[in-house]
C-alpha cells in the first residue's frame, strides 16, 4: 500500500493531539512550491536540513572538545543527532507532530561557528560594531541565505513553523531578509513570541541533552570524577537509584548507566510535566498555546532547582576547567587573526562569500565565512595563510602571535 501526502496528512489529523501542529495547516514557505506527492511539509524540511551542506559540517564542529580531540566525544553533528531523537520521543508521548519538532531539532545548532561558544564570543566580539553574533540568529541565516541549493532562491525555503522554532527569544517585529517575522501582534501575549509545542519540545531537548552528555564527555575525559558530582542532587539520587539494581559496576559501565538513567528520569518527568500543563491549561488549539504567558513543555518544579545547579556545575567547573580554557583561547585567537587578515584582504574569500560583500558589508561576509568553517577548516586555513599553526600553541589573549597581515601568501 502506497501511502502519499493527503493520507499523511489525515493519519496527522486522526492521530495528532488538537494543539500540535499538523503539517496541512503550515502558514507555507516563502517561496510557493507545489506540495510534494509523498512527504508532508515537515517532513521536506527535515529532509533538506539533513541533505544541506550546514548539516554535514556539524559533524567538524566543536561540542565542548574541538573536533579531533577524541573519538568518544560529543561533536555539534552528534549532539544534534541526540536532540532530535529526544524530541521525537517527548513529541511522540505528547501527541504532537514528530516530524516539525525533528526538523527543528536537526537545525537549531546549524549556525554554530568552528570551536563551539568560545568561536561564537569571539565572532560576537569582533562583530560588535556591525551587528554582533548569535548562532541562533545564524541559524536562521543559514536556512533562509547561505544555503544554496535552488536555482529560485537562495537558502532552503524552510516552512513557516520550522523558521520559528530556530527563532528562539526573539521579539514581537522581529524580521529577517528570508520574510520570517515575529507577528507584532504577538505583543499582546509578552516580551517573546509563544512558539508552537513541537518548538517547545525541541528547546527543552536541547537542555536535556547537552547537560547529560557534556556530563559523559567530562566524565570520560577525566576532567571532572564522582567525588565532584557528590553534591549534585540529580547526580547523587540517580546513583542511589542505579544503584538498587548493579551495586559492582565498574567506572566505564556504571557512569554510563547512571547518565543513562538521568537522561530517561529527565524525559520522562518532561513528558508528565508538560501533559499536566497542557490539560490545566485547557488549550484546544495552537493558537491557544501562542496566547499564552508561559510555555508549557517544562521540567517540574522539583527537578528545576537540582537542573539548574549542575548546570552551573557544569560551567564551573567543565567548560572554564583549565584545560578546556587553554584549548578555547587557542581557537579564539586563530578566528580573530583570520577576521582581522580577511577584513584587510576580502580577497581570500571564497567566491560566495565575497559577491556577499556588496550586499551585506565586508564584516558581516567575513563573519559568514568563518562562521560556516569547520574546527579543521580554521587551522587549516590559518596554517596556509600563516604557516606557523603551532604558534597558536604558545599564544594568549594577552600576548597575541603577531604578524605582518601585508605580507600574506
Amino acid at each position: 500500500m502506497t501511502r502519499e501526502r493527503d493520507d499523511l496528512e489525515k493519519i496527522e489529523a486522526r492521530s495528532l493531539a488538537p494543539y500540535a501542529q499538523l503539517s496541512c495547516a503550515s502558514r507555507g514557505r516563502q517561496h510557493a512550491e507545489e506540495a510534494h506527492t509523498y512527504r508532508s511539509e515537515y517532513q521536506r524540511d527535515r529532509d533538506r536540513i539533513v541533505h544541506s551542506r550546514a548539516f554535514r559540517r556539524l559533524e567538524y564542529k566543536t561540542q565542548v572538545f574541538l573536533n579531533g580531540g577524541g573519538d568518544h566525544y560529543r561533536t555539534r553533528l552528534t549532539h544534534t543527532m541526540e536532540v532530535a531523537c529526544i524530541a521525537r520521543s517527548i513529541s511522540r508521548s505528547l501527541g504532537l507532530n514528530e516530524d516539525l519538532a525533528e526538523a527543528i531539532a536537526l537545525a537549531h545548532d546549524l549556525g554554530h561557528p568552528p570551536f563551539g561558544h568560545a568561536g561564537e564570543v569571539m565572532l560576537n566580539t569582533l562583530m560588535k560594531e556591525h551587528g554582533g553574533f548569535d548562532h541562533n540568529h545564524q541559524s536562521i541565516r543559514v536556512v533562509s541565505e547561505l544555503e544554496l541549493k535552488y536555482p529560485e532562491f537562495n537558502g532552503l525555503n524552510l516552512s513557516w513553523e520550522t523558521m520559528e522554532g530556530l527563532a528562539k527569544n526573539l521579539r514581537p517585529g522581529y524580521e529577517n531578509s528570508s520574510g520570517f517575522a515575529v507577528p507584532e501582534s504577538a505583543a499582546a501575549h509578552g516580551s517573546t513570541w509563544q512558539p508552537s509545542l513541537e518548538a517547545q519540545v525541541a528547546d527543552l531537548a536541547d537542555d536535556l541533552a547537552y547537560v547529560c552528555h557534556d556530563l559523559d564527555d567530562a566524565l570520560e575525559a577525566g576532567l571532572i570524577c564522582r567525588d565532584d558530582l557528590a553534591e549534585q542532587p540529580l547526580w547523587r539520587n540517580t546513583l542511589r537509584r542505579a544503584q538498587r539494581n548493579y551495586s559492582r559496576l565498574e567506572s566505564e559501565r556504571g557512569h554510563a548507566y547512571v547518565l543513562r538513567c538521568l537522561l530517561d528520569m529527565l524525559v520522562g518527568d518532561a513528558i508528565h510535566t508538560s501533559s499536566d500543563a497542557i490539560a490545566r491549561s485547557g488549550v484546544a488549539t495552537v493558537a491557544d498555546v501562542r496566547a499564552l504567558q508561559n510555555k508549557l513543555i517544562t521540567v517540574s518544579d522539583e527537578l528545576r532547582e537540582p537542573l539548574l545547579l549542575l548546570r552551573r556545575f557544569l560551567f564551573n567547573q567543565f567548560y572554564h576547567h583549565d584545560d578546556i580554557k587553554k584549548i578555547n583561547e587557542r581557537a579564539m585567537l586563530c578566528l580573530r587573526q583570520l577576521f582581522q587578515l580577511i577584513v584587510k584582504h576580502p580577497h581570500l574569500l571564497s567566491q560566495q562569500f565575497n559577491t556577499r560583500i556588496k550586499k551585506d558589508g565586508l564584516y558581516r561576509a567575513t563573519c559568514d565565512y568563518l562562521a560556516c568553517m569547520t574546527d579543521r577548516c580554521a587551522m587549516k586555513q590559518f596554517e596556509e595563510v600563516f604557516g606557523n599553526a603551532d604558534a597558536l600553541a604558545v599564544a594568549t589573549m594577552e600576548q597575541p602571535v603577531l604578524f605582518d597581515f601585508d605580507n600574506v601568501r
